[in-house]
């Protein structure tokens, strides 16, 4: 199930020589309850690639997001990400199971949270 959801995150860095993972402002780890060393899927809106990694801690309001090691060579500075951890629950936590969603600003900051995903009129 999906945990938690960074959403249009812009990406501040890309160190190709850094050892790995993806350094997200501490702001957005606590708001959206990825924790450091967690597992994270990142959709690259920009370019389209998908990869996985694991999320580490920048500096709390920095409005990092800086994509690092193999992994930057799929993203460059002001693409655009969805960033996403997963959980599996058992079948009894389902019903009331709902992730947390975190919507940002153009420099990373939180606009708003939610734990519904709003459905699109077809």
């Amino acid at each position: 199930m999906l945990k938690a959801k960074l959403h249009r995150v812009s990406v501040t860095h890309s160190e190709l020589g850094y050892e790995g993972s993806c350094a997200i402002d501490g702001r957005l780890l606590d708001r959206s309850g990825i924790c450091e060393y967690e597992q994270i899927h990142i959709y690259n809106i920009t370019n389209g690639s998908r990869l996985t990694t694991y999320a580490i801690r920048a500096a709390k309001d920095s409005g990092v997001i800086s994509v690092n090691g193999a992994a930057a060579h799929l993203a460059n500075p002001g693409d655009l990400l969805i960033i996403c951890a997963y959980v599996v629950l058992a079948e009894n936590e389902l019903a009331s199971f709902k992730p947390q969603l975190v919507y940002v600003d153009e420099n990373n900051r939180i606009v708003r949270t939610s734990r519904t995903i709003p459905v699109q009129a077809a």
